[in-house]
């Protein structure tokens, strides 16, 4: 009797996932929504939609019609979780935002969700300009766009100069400048700072550059030409020749943009390739009739999962957070073609068609994105094998468990210590991870200037108290831990690593330290790890090749986030600090004294004299300067 006393009292075993599923049906609505299906660590495995719920959650109890990954999935379940909407739309729509924003692993998933840039026209200032933008929208500003790359940005306002030579500095330098700079003196700008050109005059031409943009480019072309021929008429000759450049400077852009096709305003060419197991989706931009660029994305899913559910994927959550345009051109069916449709237009605003265009135009349009498509898997692929290939070398080398899936390598940056910063870049399979890329503004006091180690530890141990605090971070992918950390420097650095991580008792992390060569020579590093002599490596072995690259490349964040930071500094004025003191006052006072140096040593009674400057605002002044204000 007391043998089997054990299995009597024995707890029930663990419900699995269909036992879980089917206890869930008896509650569930017959009725739209989205469900979520969570581990054992209440981790979200699943975000799905459906026109009925218990219909829906039904399917997956049937063991013998799902496949060998839902079945995996439905095993690992342990919870399930509803929320019922009023359409199967708005179910659409919330299904996009979680799969988004909880990144699934059994989903589909877009992980390139990097805001796309704009050309910004500031109507709120006398003189607008046009300038990149990226992140929220303001008033009184008018927005051109989405652009795929601030490179496509950039190329268009370089030729938008040409045709629309409009201001491009800064408010301070406008309010501040007494002369015209150098883009006045190559014909890039009008130089409305100092009076070469009135209000009305510059307010036409940035109304110009706004039907260009807005897709009026032949009407603009046509009145162009008019005053061309009116000016060479009256023998105003370099009138018309400016207008003469003008023409073909707008020319030249639509000539490079190289698209024409009738009836494309503004739409989007979704295309996509698979090829083992991986997609690529292109994404060509097209708005007021112009190209403003393309760009590839490499959606995560499953080996079996078809190229139209990819897509349809792909659809729901890159509209998540930005308007559709009026026409997506595609290159798949996709499943539920109209229900997707209608719910873009409900987020944008106004009716979005989803069309797989069969000939025309439209059509080698979608065959060249298609094109893009498998030329750039192709190359992603092949860099991805060469890629393991090397990480499974950094692995051998370093005596590493397995070829490391995050590698975090460190480098600080400063001048004689001041504005002083360190810098993380991250590596792995798929290359360099710049979304993952970190700046650390040195803060603590007890550093001596210069001390690159010192800087180094307070790095080091403001990442991983993060990483030790936050594990459930590290879940969803915001705070993953690195299999292997590459500092700059010898042994003593390597010492000094080992200490942090002895003091925050952190594990099973590759640490490796880079030391230059002789005369900094690339190719002669020494390599230091913990326990173990240096060691370098064959000048042309390719691992060497690769951890060369690494450490340049976070040399070069670090070198360029100090300069940013340097830059940011030195443009500051102490004027800027003062309360009450806007552009017009500032751009008064600097007249008056030269600069922010001569109006620290100025009297009072010197200050009162400045148009503008009260008797209240010139005692506020003084003060700052004289009393530490």
């Amino acid at each position: 009797m007391s043998e089997q006393a054990p299995e009597t009292e024995a707890e029930a075993p663990e419900p699995d996932g269909f036992a879980i599923l089917t206890a869930k049906l008896k509650t569930l609505p017959n009725s739209p929504g989205v469900y979520r299906m969570l581990n054992a660590n209440g981790d979200v495995l699943y975000v799905g939609k459906a026109r009925n719920l218990k219909n829906r959650v039904t399917s997956y109890t049937r063991a013998r019609s799902l496949s060998m990954r839902i079945l995996r999935m439905v095993q690992m379940t342990r919870d399930l979780e509803i929320i019922s909407t009023h359409t199967e739309v708005e179910a659409l729509l919330l299904e996009a935002n979680l799969i988004k924003r909880l990144k699934p692993r059994f989903n589909i998933i877009l992980r390139d969700d990097k805001s796309f840039p704009y050309i910004e026209v500031n109507l709120d200032h006398a003189y607008p300009m046009l300038v990149k933008h990226r992140g929220k929208r303001e008033k009184d500003r008018e927005y051109f766009g989405p652009f795929a790359s601030a490179t496509a940005v950039n190329h268009t306002l370089t030729a938008l100069q040409r045709a629309f030579p409009l201001r491009s500095c800064s408010d301070n330098d406008f309010d501040s400048r007494q002369r015209p700079c150098l883009q006045y003196q190559i014909k890039r700008c009008l130089a409305p700072c100092v009076g070469e050109i009135d209000r009305d005059a510059y307010g036409e031409m940035v109304q110009e550059a706004r039907d260009f943009l807005s897709g009026r480019s032949q009407n603009l072309r046509d009145e162009l030409g008019e005053k061309m021929q009116r000016a060479s008429d009256t023998l105003a000759f370099e009138d018309a020749a400016m207008y003469r450049n003008r023409i073909w400077a707008l020319s030249q852009i639509q000539q490079k943009q190289g698209v024409n096709v009738e009836g494309l305003e503004e739409a989007d060419v979704i295309a996509a390739h698979s090829a083992g197991g991986q997609t690529c989706v292109q994404v060509f931009f097209f708005r007021a009739g112009q190209n403003f660029g393309n760009r590839a994305y490499y959606p995560s899913h499953a080996k079996d999962d078809e190229t139209g559910e990819v897509l349809a994927a792909f659809i729901g959550q890159f509209y998540d957070d930005r308007p559709a345009p009026k026409q997506i051109l595609l290159s798949h069916d996709v499943p539920s073609e109209d229900l997707i449709a209608e719910a873009l237009g409900i987020r944008a605003g106004h009716k979005v068609h989803l069309l797989r265009p069969q000939r025309g135009g439209k059509k080698e349009l979608v065959d060249q994105a298609i094109r893009n498509a498998e030329e750039a898997l192709g190359r992603r692929q092949a860099e991805s094998a060469a890629q393991t290939r090397l990480l499974q070398g950094v692995a051998e080398l370093f005596g590493l468990p397995a070829p490391p899936n995050r590698i975090e390598v460190y480098d600080n940056s400063h001048i004689q210590g001041t504005n002083a910063v360190g810098g993380m870049i991250v590596a792995g399979p798929e290359g360099m991870r710049k979304a993952a890329y970190r700046t650390f503004n040195i803060k603590s006091t007890e550093i001596t200037p210069g001390d690159d180690f010192g800087m180094m530890r307070e790095v080091l141990t403001r990442r991983f108290q993060r990483l030790k605090k936050d594990d459930q971070a590290a879940a969803t992918g915001a705070g993953e831990w690195p299999n292997l950390v590459i500092i700059d420097g010898g042994l003593g650095q390597v010492g000094g690593v080992e200490e942090v991580f002895a003091e925050l008792g952190v594990e099973g992390v590759g640490l490796v330290s880079i030391a230059k060569g002789p005369d900094r020579n690339a190719g002669r590093e020494r390599f230091f790890l913990p326990g173990k002599p240096p060691f370098d490596l064959p000048e042309r072995d390719p691992v060497l090749y690769y951890l060369q690259r690494l450490r340049d490349e976070a040399h070069r964040f670090a070198i360029g986030t100090h300069r940013n930071r340097r830059s940011k500094q030195i443009g500051q004025s102490p004027l800027d600090e003062i309360p009450g003191i806007g552009p017009r006052r500032k751009k008064a006072l600097l007249l008056k004294f030269g600069s922010a140096k001569q109006i620290a040593r100025a009297g009072l009674a010197d200050l009162e004299k400045v148009d503008g400057i009260s008797g209240q605002i010139a005692q506020q002044i003084y003060d700052f300067f004289n009393s530490g204000g």
